[in-house]
């Protein structure tokens, strides 16, 4: 059975999503739900004496890699592991590595075939793609595919909603770190590159911006407890409403770029960490008077799509293999056919050889008699059935 390994690298937490193809029982569009799993972890890498990398941790004693997934940030110097320098590349790579070796590990079928699609920020440029592509191959991670964020998650949409008419999903991507907008082609004839316009970041909406509102509202100085005690309820929702709404800005900076306008957009697909609260989904679809799309858990939209986009990828090498073993098969009984029409030939030609023998011929004479169109010919022929042949 084929199998699909999704994974996301954000800033903040990372996701990786296993899916497999669910029973024929379950609804179209939403049988690969029916058997994901995910895990979620910070984006943190440690190495212990040996040079072994842990996802994830942050120790007590000793000191964690973080902020290093975003290839655009300029600040993001190499670490230093044992005589290696890494990249923030080859950091990436490392935790992909270490993901992918854990969910293969603990997967029962884990010698079935299996796709893997890693993702990553729709602005990254050819050069921040390059890096990335040349650090999984220096490690052997050759066969794991790159896939825009935007695009694993219009496949998530396509696969649970769909089938889809084709028009334009926007992507409100609210991550911890940033806010992402992307618009992105769906449904049928969609183009190998499906997004439109230019994909938007803001790193004054997210999870920590959101937090820095919270604490300013809060005031300066008053310690966490206080904090959090203060902005509660209400409080808390308002921020958020206000958060969001103003974060439309970079809505329609982006339709602008694309040259189309809100009505042109057939629905708002929200996903993110910082999207969990109902109230974004709420802004999001009084202001822009469209469908607004959410997942259980958003966060983990982008890694369900990834995974989709595995496991359909090693369900077509399946069938290509399934291809080329029936060719294998087909050509070898043709050859197993030749081989054997040419031994009954060559015995016949033998037991011809015995029956001239047998009648007082030579082998050139009954080569003659059959080749000259004579009477005799006919009486040849007629002594010849009457041997048996064995």
């Amino acid at each position: 059975m084929a199998v699909g390994l999704g994974l996301s690298i954000g800033t903040v937490n990372t996701v990786s999503a296993l899916a497999e193809e669910g029973s024929a029982k379950a609804p179209p569009g939403r049988r690969w739900a029916q058997r994901s799993r995910s895990i979620t972890r910070r984006t943190t890498l440690t190495f212990d004496s040996t040079g072994l990398a842990r996802v994830g941790m942050i120790p007590r004693h000793g000191r964690a890699i973080t902020e290093f997934a975003d290839l655009t940030q300029r600040s993001i110097m190499s670490a230093r592991v044992g005589h290696r320098a890494l990249s923030p590349a080859d950091l990436v790579a490392v935790v992909a590595e270490s993901l992918i070796t854990e969910a293969l590990f603990d997967h029962p079928n884990h010698d079935a075939g299996v796709g893997i699609a890693l993702t990553y920020p729709a602005r990254y440029t050819e050069s921040h793609i390059g890096d990335l592509r040349a650090a999984l191959d220096a490690i052997g991670l050759a066969h794991v595919a790159l896939v825009a964020e935007p695009v694993a998650a219009a496949t998530w949409l396509e696969s649970d909603r769909g089938p889809l008419m084709p028009g334009l999903a926007l992507v409100y991507d609210l991550g911890g770190a940033s806010l992402d907008i992307t618009l992105v082609r769906v449904g049928a004839g969609c183009p190998n590159n499906p997004i439109v316009g230019e994909p938007l970041r803001s790193a004054e909406f997210g999870g920590r911006a959101f937090g820095a509102l919270v604490a300013s509202r809060a005031g300066h100085g008053l310690p966490a407890a206080s904090i959090s005690g203060t902005v509660i309820g209400t409080t808390a929702d308002e921020l958020r409403t206000r958060h969001v709404r103003a974060s439309l800005e970079l809505v329609y900076k982006c339709l602008r770029i694309a040259d189309v306008t809100m009505a042109d957009v057939d629905c708002v697909l929200v996903v993110g960490g910082a999207a969990r609260p109902v109230e974004v989904a709420q802004v999001l679809a009084g202001e822009l008077a469209r469908p607004v799309i959410t997942a259980p858990d958003p966060e983990r939209t982008i890694a369900d799509g990834a995974a989709i986009i595995g496991r359909r990828a090693a369900v077509a090498a399946e069938a290509s293999a399934g291809k080329q073993h029936g060719k294998r098969r087909r050509t070898g009984a043709h050859r197993r056919a030749a081989t054997r029409a040419l031994v009954l030939s060559r015995r016949t030609k033998r037991r011809l050889t015995r029956v001239a023998l047998a009648a007082g011929l030579s082998v050139a004479g009954v080569g003659l008699a059959l080749a000259l169109p004579a009477d005799g010919v006919i009486v040849g022929l007629a002594q010849l059935a009457a041997f048996k042949f064995y």
